[in-house]
Order: C-alpha cells, then structure tokens, then sequence
C-alpha cells in the first residue's frame, strides 16, 4: 500500500481541508469575468500553512475552465521570466531591463518592465507581451491566462510595481474594448506569501493595486474538520483508524495544515512497519515524535530567520512558558526591558504572525511548536 499523506512542500495533500471558501472564491471570479474580486488575490499565511498547496489547486482549477497557466516563485528576473513565457514561440529572450519610469492613475511612478528580444525590434513590455498572448493564443471567450506567484516577499520592488502596472493596464484595455463582457478575455493573478509581505507590500507603490485584491489569510484548520478528513484519508488507504486516535492526532497538530501531512505520513508509516492494518495510539505517539523533528526544520527555523535579536530575546522569555500562553508582565521581568520596549516588539511580533493574544495580558505563539523548538536552542 502506498502512504496516501503528501508532507512534501507543495505536495498536493489527498485533502484540502478547511480550503473549501479560499477555493470557491477564486473558481467563481474566473466564471465572473473581467473585474471579479477574486482574479487579483493574496494568499498569506505561515510556512506549512499551505500557500504553495493552494496554488498548485488554483492553477489546475483554471486549466480545467480551460484557462492557460504560468507559474512562478519571485527571485530576481521574475518580470523577464514572465514575458519570456508568455512571448511568442520562437523568440529567443537577449536582455531584460526597466524602461522609464510612467505616471499611471492610482499607482505611483513606475517601471514597466521590458525585455529585448532577438526577433524583434522593439521592446517588449509585460503589457504588450499579456496582450499579445491574450489575442493570439488559443484563449476560449471568456477565457485568460493565470499568472501564480509564490514567495512573493522575496520579489523585488521593482518588479512587483512592473507586474502591478501591466496587470492594471490589461484590465484597462480589455475595459475599453467593444467586445462584450462574456466573451472578453482576461488575466488572472494570484500572489502567495508570509503574512508580514503584506505590511512591506501595502508600504510602497504596488499599495493601491493590492488594495483592490482579493486578500486570504490561510489559517489553522479546525480539529473537527482534521479528524475527519483523518478519518477519511486513512480509510481510503486500506487502514481503519478510530475516531478517538484520529481526534487525538488532529489535537497534537493544532490543526497545522504541514503538521496533519506529518503526523499523518508518519503515523501510517509506523502502522506499516508494524504490518498492521489499523493506526493504533502507539503509531500516533511514534508518528508525532517523527512529525515534530521534520516540523522544526521545515517550519520553525524558517519562521525564525529574520528575526532581530530583540525580536528573539522576547520569544525566548515567552519560550519559557511553552507550550502554555505567558503573560505580558512576565515579559517584561524576563526581558528586563520597559513596558513600552514590549508592547512595542508585542505589536511587531504580532504583526508578522509569530505570536499571538490568547487571553487579557497573555500572549501565545502562533507558530505551533515554536516554544518547545526555542526552549533547545542556545540563547
């Protein structure tokens, strides 16, 4: 029998659970033309939390309405990267650089982005290059092309502005035309990453466009809904787990979408070595002790790097509470900083969703795991 659990980052799970709402909104903007909310969306959440997941769902969703898809992860030369895919066939990419800057209503000054190309003569921009692909492919009425953009807080500034620009333009145009709405042709965007991109994002000159974005925070699944869909998962392999072991093992992940995958890759694992049929409670305790070593260097480290050394000095004194919530007063004598010192790294902290309120005066992490991970590492 093959493990059905998929831990891999980007993996599509056999489940997308607690996703239903974030998916229904994207797949009724494509069937609602140009304009719809959702064709600009921003999926943020944790590492683990299955932004890349959703992706992955969005594009085959798209292809199955018979859209064309591109997808990308921001790194330098995305905007190069995305007219060279969308470019005709044939054309072989020379150079790509920043044309001058342009002053577009809602938006401030900004690059357009263009690449030179071997067969042409002219510059061509991500604009020209999203219409050009939208008139000339084999796009359906009523059809388009899906851009996905992944790890979007590591994409340059300049490259954000020159996708928000031509993506602005596209709609423009396709507004301005005569051809009537069910049968305009369109472009659909979706950018994924942390929760503190958005605060670095609404900063600059892309804020108006994102503004006007259909915004998603990934958040943890209900333990109800983990249960069952553990139930489910299981079930469908050939194994039998009981309600019981199953609810337990979705209590241990805190509803964690990369957690339930672990937990759940690791438990079945463990039955399987058994060669036994049924997930019992020593296959949960076995799969949870594998889960939390692969989840602290997936997951932990990462929500770590970053971090000011303030930053950390606060997480190491509410660390010493974990996993129970602290209070802030604690902190403060932990710290031995000003009440003002931590409220102010309380709202930061806060902000780029590693902690969390959990009562008056108490805080919790908001990272599951992460105060038992700070607790082993050397201060």
């Amino acid at each position: 029998m093959m493990n059905p659990f998929k831990p891999t980052a980007g993996k599509m799970p056999p489940i997308l659970i607690g996703r239903r709402a974030v998916i229904d909104d994207f797949s009724e903007a494509l069937e609602n033309g140009v304009g719809a909310p959702g064709r600009i969306m921003l999926v943020t959440g944790q590492r683990g939390f299955g932004k890349t997941v959703m992706l992955t769902e969005f594009r085959r969703i798209a292809k199955a309405q018979h859209w064309e898809t591109i997808a990308e992860t921001a790194s330098e030369g995305l905007v190069t990267r995305l007219i060279q895919a969308l470019a005709p066939s044939g054309i072989r990419l020379d150079q790509a650089d920043l044309s001058p800057s342009v002053g577009i209503a809602g938006i401030a000054s900004a690059s357009l982005g263009q690449a030179r190309f071997s067969a042409a003569s002219n510059p061509l921009t991500l604009r020209n290059a999203l219409n050009k692909a939208l008139a000339s492919r084999k796009i359906g009425k009523g059809k388009g092309i899906l851009i996905t953009i992944d790890e979007t807080q590591a994409a340059s500034r300049d490259d954000l502005v020159a996708i928000a620009t031509a993506v602005q333009h596209v709609i423009a145009d396709s507004d301005e035309s005569d051809v009537p709405d069910v049968e305009k042709k369109g472009v659909a965007i979706v950018f994924a990453g942390l929760p503190y991109m958005v605060n670095d994002l609404l900063d600059n000159a892309v804020t108006t466009f994102l503004r006007r974005a259909l915004r998603r925070e990934l958040d943890n699944v209900p333990l109800p809904d983990v249960k069952n869909a553990l139930v489910d998962t299981v079930t469908a392999s050939g194994k039998f787990i009981s309600e019981s072991d199953a609810l337990e093992a979705a209590r241990r992940s805190d509803g964690y979408p990369y957690m339930v995958q672990l937990i759940g890759y690791y438990m079945w694992q463990s039955a399987q070595r058994r060669g036994s049929d049924v997930i019992a409670a020593q296959d949960v305790d076995a799969g949870m002790a594998d889960a939390l070593l692969a989840f602290d260097d997936a997951v932990c480290a990462p929500a770590l790097d970053g971090t000011t050394g303030a930053e950390r000095l606060f997480l190491q004194a509410m660390a010493q509470d974990a996993p129970n919530s602290t209070q802030v007063g604690d902190i403060v004598a932990r710290t031995r900083r000003s009440r003002s010192w931590v409220s102010k790294y309380r709202a930061i902290l806060i902000k780029d969703r590693l902690i969390r309120a959990s009562g008056h005066g108490q805080l919790a992490f908001a990272v599951p795991h992460l105060g038992e991970y700070l607790q082993g590492q050397p201060r």
